[in-house]
Order: C-alpha cells, then sequence, then structure tokens
C-alpha cells in the first residue's frame, strides 16, 4: 500500500511539473488599459487559484503579496496541529474505554467512569472534525484569496474614480448627516 501511495504521489508531482513546465501554444488574449498602458493577462486569476491549488501560498507570491504566505502557512499549521492533537486524544480515550469493557484497567484513568469517557470521546471527536472542517475552509480561503487579488491587481484605479465622503447639518433637526458619493467622470 506504502509503495503504491508512494508511486501516485510521484506520477502527481510529475504531471504537476509538466503542467507548469508547459509552453501556452494558444495565443493569449490581452487588452490595452487606456489610462495604464500596462498589459492586463486574464489568465492571471486562474493560474494564481491553480498555483494555491497545487501548493497552498504560491499564489500569493505568484501575486507578489508575499507577506500573505506566512499568514496562510499559519493558519494551516494550526488548524492541523488542532486535529491531530484532539484526534490523539480521541484514539487515546477511545482506547481506555475498550480496555475498560475488557477488563484492563488503566490507572491513569480510573478516577474517570464510563460515562466521563464516553464523554470525553465525543468531545474530541467533535473538536477533531471542527478542525478539519476549519483546516479545508481555510485551503479554500486561499486559493479564493489568490484568485480575488489577481483579479483586483487589474483594477482601473485612476483619477477618473473618485469617492467622497460629507457631513453636513440637517437644517430640521440640527444634528449631522453622513453621506457618501461615488463619481465616475467619462471622457
Amino acid at each position: 500500500v506504502q509503495k503504491r501511495t508512494l508511486i501516485l504521489l510521484w506520477l502527481l508531482c510529475g504531471a504537476v511539473q509538466l503542467a507548469i513546465g508547459q509552453e501556452e501554444t494558444a495565443p493569449l488574449l490581452i487588452s490595452k488599459d487606456s489610462i495604464k498602458n500596462d498589459d492586463i493577462n486574464p489568465l492571471s486569476p486562474a493560474k494564481a487559484a491553480f498555483y494555491s491549488a497545487i501548493l497552498p501560498g504560491l499564489g500569493q507570491a505568484y501575486n507578489k503579496k508575499y507577506w500573505k504566505i506566512p499568514l496562510v502557512y499559519g493558519a494551516l499549521a494550526t488548524t492541523i496541529y488542532f486535529y491531530t492533537r484532539n484526534n490523539d486524544f480521541y484514539h487515546e480515550f477511545r482506547g481506555v474505554y475498550k480496555d475498560r469493557l475488557a477488563g484492563i484497567s488503566n490507572p491513569r484513568y480510573d478516577y474517570l467512569d464510563d460515562d466521563r469517557l464516553i464523554e470525553a470521546q465525543r468531545f474530541y471527536k467533535r473538536n477533531r472534525d471542527l478542525s478539519l472542517l476549519l483546516t479545508v475552509g481555510f485551503y479554500v480561503l486561499n486559493i479564493i484569496d489568490a484568485n480575488v487579488d489577481a483579479h483586483l491587481g487589474q483594477f482601473n484605479v485612476n483619477d477618473n474614480l473618485s469617492i467622497r465622503q460629507d457631513l453636513y447639518l440637517d437644517q430640521r433637526y440640527m444634528k449631522p448627516n453622513f453621506g457618501v458619493a461615488l463619481n465616475y467622470k467619462f471622457k
């Protein structure tokens, strides 16, 4: 079984290497922005999401947002740590309960009755499952962040687009009111 897993992992790494190393043969759609004059790559968000799916944090590196990489790995490492910790405690209490049913006593847990052992199993199993769910959530959030960041990197921000916040006095009640205006100048 371990040999099959190792072979599958080796084949997966080879396929990823081939996919990343391939030259694109189709022409790339590039549109020119009238203000910035930089090339806009419509495939950039898809690449960033793909890179983050392959290796968490790689999409953030592709977007040149290096400060996000420790956040990605910190979130994933924390949730994986709590998953393994809760899984170990779950199996420990489960083993003690099974031993007690078989008539084998464990002096370390003799002070707990059967109901407490069952409750401890439920507690650590629930926390283990929650940690797994959070790990998957942070992994997906990493992919979404890379995709959205690549989209926003191509967003046109210039002087024609502005936002203004106003504070004015309501003449009827003599209380301050807040207002927001979003303006766009067409040329």
